[in-house]
């Protein structure tokens, strides 16, 4: 069928070198610069300067392999403090690349650069950089693709090609803007206005296909929806599209780089095969639809149909919102297109297919979901599950309250009260000095104590009638571990101010998700039905709304490791906290020393 497409071209950066001390024979060193500016970019008829990385929104690839080195040039050309995080790269004793503004740096200020240097270790897939200072990550984000070592195949059929499916969101105001805001009346943030598929809102948002208000009418038809061209133009800029070509196979690097809610995505007419997830292989299965949470990554296999008509149809890609709090959210869809190769034919003659997506609010097929992914667990990927426990913790993580300042109404829960969060009751306060810079040169004292309760302090019936007082303790406060200490943390979702998805996202470690359920979590039971064998490896995960989920990974990375909500207006709002790994006894357990070009505060 028609002419041959164009290949899509890895994005390599830079040159490739090889240093002399290199992790692994035959790795490679690649650099990149990343120059962060402001850029004019329009998106439903409102233009606005965003900060961008190259003047690219969403940002450039770092493409790179399993063992290799990167080396990020990160230039700061705009007003406002920048970090970046290498979201889900383990970071083997270089924390001093991971990111998090004052947890592992001080933010990179105005006409000042820093260069982060990490090697990819024992992780290939998909995973993702964005920035981590505020809510600058609403448009500083891109992908990271990590092949596997040359030579090694995939555990699968090789793709034809791979494409980066990155969602986001768009606002037509400044995020800075909306959450100082709501940081200065305690209220909940202004929403999104749309969200995105590779930085564009597709043609069901007003302006997106014809710039008038006018939304686009669809009529049902035998498979999904059928949605004339007359009616709903695909070819507009503000719509990304993915053509193919019938009978190949296309791996799908789904990225959820959202700053509030997770997603349902789907295909018209095709199956996809989940073989990836937060760079960690899985079982491969088939399914209609993913849920991916912000933070979390999904590599997926579509199957180009062999017998696709002439004209062949094209079929939407759709994404909308997962959404299980009481609060308000962006409660619109953002579609894609894939099309298919024809030798001939007019594009508005082809019939246009949209998939069904579940209702917002559907935790049963969300769970369905998630409860089908295990481990390969093969002997080349092995799936090494703490099998002891030699640190247990229960945290709580939930919303609560604290009190309006001074005489002040508020526009929180109530006017006497603001909107906050935390783990455990307690919320915690940023610092002004780095944390592990503090924890490097022995003088925590003043920025952090370590007195995290592995407990909630106050326990109550989590999931049931909440509390008469809902106001939360502040403070910095870290859990110390020993290295190499095998972890168990049991995170318990809460219904004070109603029971709420959260995605949790561990800093520097590939956790592994031995158990879930809903309702509270009972020691005496639930331990008997954990998974030991294949559970899922992950980097985030979501606390199920009304229920928990229990995690263990080895502490076998020394530095202080950031974990936080992935919704970014639970992080603000204090819903985080911090592991420090100390040394181990040999060289090669210890955290190396700090870049000479590390950010001061």
């Amino acid at each position: 069928m028609g002419a041959h497409c164009q290949a899509l071209i890895l994005l390599l950066g830079t040159v490739l070198v090889l240093l002399p001390r290199l992790p692994l024979a035959g790795a490679a060193t690649r650099y990149y610069t990343f120059n962060v500016k402001l850029k004019n970019v329009t998106r439903l008829c409102n233009t606005r300067a965003i900060p961008t990385v190259n003047g690219k929104f969403p940002g450039p690839k770092i493409v790179t392999r399993e063992g290799d080195r990167v080396v990020v040039k990160v230039v700061n050309n705009i007003k406002d403090n920048i970090t970046i995080h290498w979201h889900g790269v383990r970071q083997m004793r270089t924390g001093w690349s991971d990111g998090p503004a004052y947890v592992t740096q001080c933010p990179i200020q105005t006409g000042q650069s820093f260069v982060y240097n990490f090697t990819i270790t024992g992780q290939r897939g998909t995973l993702f950089w964005h920035a981590h200072v505020s809510w600058m990550r609403s448009t500083l984000y891109g992908p990271i693709v990590v092949l596997p070592k040359s030579g090694v195949p995939f555990p699968f059929a090789k793709p034809h090609r791979d494409i980066p499916i990155v969602f986001g969101e768009w606002f037509n105001a400044d995020p800075e803007a909306i959450i100082a805001q709501a940081m200065q009346t305690g209220g909940g943030p202004n929403v999104s206005d749309a969200y995105t598929i590779n930085g564009l809102p597709g043609p069901l948002y007003n302006c997106s296909s014809k710039g008038d208000n006018q939304p686009p009418r669809v009529r049902q038809a035998h498979l999904g929806f059928e949605v004339l061209h007359d009616d709903l133009c695909v070819c507009v800029p503000d719509t990304f599209r993915l053509k193919v070509r019938a009978g190949e196979t296309y791996l799908l690097r789904l990225i959820n780089a959202a700053l509030n809610d997770e997603l349902f995505f789907s295909v018209a007419n095709h199956t996809l095969t989940v073989v990836d997830v937060d760079a960690a292989y899985v079982k491969p299965f088939d399914t209609d639809l993913v849920l991916i949470t912000p933070g979390q990554t999904t590599n997926v296999l579509l199957r180009a149909k062999p017998d696709e008509g002439c004209p062949p149809a094209t079929h939407l890609m759709l994404a909308r919102p997962y959404a299980t709090g009481s609060g308000t959210f962006d409660n619109t869809t953002v579609a894609a297109v894939l099309e298919y190769y024809a030798p001939t034919g007019n594009i508005k003659s082809r019939p246009l297919y949209r998939p069904a997506l579940p209702v917002f609010n559907d935790t049963a097929v969300a769970t369905s979901f998630v409860t089908k992914l295990r481990s390969l667990a093969s002997p080349e990927h092995p799936a090494n599950v703490p099998r002891r426990v030699d640190k247990p913790f229960f945290f709580t993580v939930g919303l609560g309250t604290i009190p309006c300042p001074g005489n002040q109404t508020c526009q929180g829960p109530t006017n006497t009260t603001m909107f906050t969060a935390s783990m455990n009751n307690v919320s915690f306060n940023m610092p002004t000095t780095a944390l592990l810079q503090a924890h490097y040169s022995g003088n925590a004292a003043g920025v952090y104590t370590t007195d995290f309760p592995a407990m909630p302090p106050e326990p109550f019936n989590y999931t049931g009638t909440p509390p008469n007082n809902t106001n939360v303790s502040n403070g910095t406060k870290v859990v110390v571990l020993p290295y190499n200490a095998s972890v168990e943390v049991v995170l318990q979702d809460t219904s004070i101010l109603g029971a709420e998805s959260h995605p949790l996202h561990l800093h520097g470690f590939d956790f592994f998700v031995v158990g879930q359920g809903t309702g509270n979590y009972d020691p005496a039971k639930h331990p008997a039905g954990f998974n030991l064998v294949d559970p899922v490896q992950r980097n985030t995960v979501g606390v199920p709304a009304g229920g928990w989920v229990a995690i263990r990974f080895f502490a076998d990375n020394p530095g202080v490791w950031f974990m936080h909500c992935h919704l970014e207006v639970h992080t603000t709002w204090g819903l985080k906290m911090a592991w420090v790994v100390n040394d181990g006894p040999l060289p090669e357990q210890k955290l190396m020393p700090p870049p000479s070009d590390l950010p001061q505060c």
